[in-house]
């Protein structure tokens, strides 16, 4: 079933000389959500991803691709877009024929949604390694391990019998490891190659401080927050004298809508032992520079901030009732 969906690779991967030098793993997966409400109606989503980055979908209604990269559209001629269409929306069809057959004979019960991710990972100086796992209502259903087709634990007889079925096409499993493990690398240096321009940049974090909400009476909530940076790798923490915080806490990275990336790292302490605090911030844009914002400043920053205030409107009342008066 992932023969179809792999099959593109192999027109955009023949020809081309590689000329990508890989410093880091990197991953290119294909990923399909299939939703069958019944014996005649399904639904597909199709994407593919580059790392964490993705790169297409699937448009059901126009029965085209949508390029979320600019880089890797202008990467295919005509032809290659083409070609790739086609390819796709075949296997949609026959991947959806397939599957409903299959599900008469195992006797699925209907609705039920199939997740496939394919793909591979590349490093250098290794060998690529291809992967295929496939969920069956949100649970492991099998997966393609060592040229074998293997059934998860979470799948019972239904995932044992589905991989004995596919075992026995020796055919088809020798295509998908091509596949995987010679296309899919070349592929996926060819994108790279395509984007190094957007894929290498640097772009230099920013960095803030407040406080979070109190965790108790005489206690503190200190927040770095450290946004807008890429590539994702990133080290924050707090510091006193040099010294990393214990019971620093951090979020996840997460994605900002331009493709940079946001953290956010607190510190619980008692009100009267903020002296001597930091947040540090380690990345690639900053070189040997590390980011450095220290609680003091913030905290003194603050307390002029929030004398000002009434100061300015107190002010500005009196010139208001001055001008009025006159």
């Amino acid at each position: 079933m992932l023969l179809l969906l792999l099959a593109w690779l192999v027109a955009l991967s023949l020809g081309w000389n590689n000329t990508v030098v890989l410093k880091e793993r990197v991953y290119f997966q294909i990923m399909q959500i299939s939703s069958f409400y019944n014996h005649s109606w399904a639904e597909n989503w199709f994407s593919s991803w580059l790392g964490e980055l993705q790169i297409d979908r699937w448009d059901s209604e126009l029965n085209t691709l949508v390029f979320l990269q600019s880089w890797s559209r202008d990467s295919l001629s005509h032809k290659e877009l083409v070609d790739m269409q086609t390819s796709l929306h075949a296997h949609f069809i026959r991947f959806t024929e397939e599957t409903q057959t299959f599900a008469h004979k195992l006797q699925l019960e209907y609705p039920f949604v199939l997740q496939v991710a394919s793909g591979c990972e590349l490093h250098s100086g290794e060998a690529s390694v291809g992967f295929v796992r496939e969920a069956y209502q949100g649970i492991d259903f099998l997966s393609l391990e060592n040229n074998s087709w293997l059934p998860s634990p979470q799948g019972g007889s239904r995932a044992q019998q589905t991989c004995q079925l596919l075992n026995s096409y020796e055919g088809l499993k020798e295509r998908i490891h091509w596949l995987l493990s010679d296309a899919c690398p070349h592929f996926t240096l060819r994108l790279l190659d395509a984007g190094k321009e957007y894929l290498q940049r640097q772009e230099k974090p920013e960095a803030w401080l407040s406080n979070g909400p109190s965790p108790g009476p005489g206690r503190l909530l200190l927040v770095c927050r450290v946004s807008g940076f890429y590539p994702k790798p990133v080290w924050v923490t707090w510091m006193r004298d040099n010294w990393e915080q214990p019971g620093t806490e951090q979020s996840d990275v997460l994605p900002n809508a331009d493709g940079t990336w946001y953290l956010r790292v607190t510190l619980e302490v008692t009100a009267g032992e903020t002296d001597g605090l930091s947040c540090q911030v380690k990345h690639s844009s900053l070189g040997d520079q590390d980011m450095i914002l220290r609680w003091e400043h913030h905290s003194s920053v603050g307390f002029i901030i929030l004398a000002v205030i009434p100061l300015l409107a107190l002010l500005t009342g009196l010139a208001f009732w001055s001008k009025k008066r006159w």
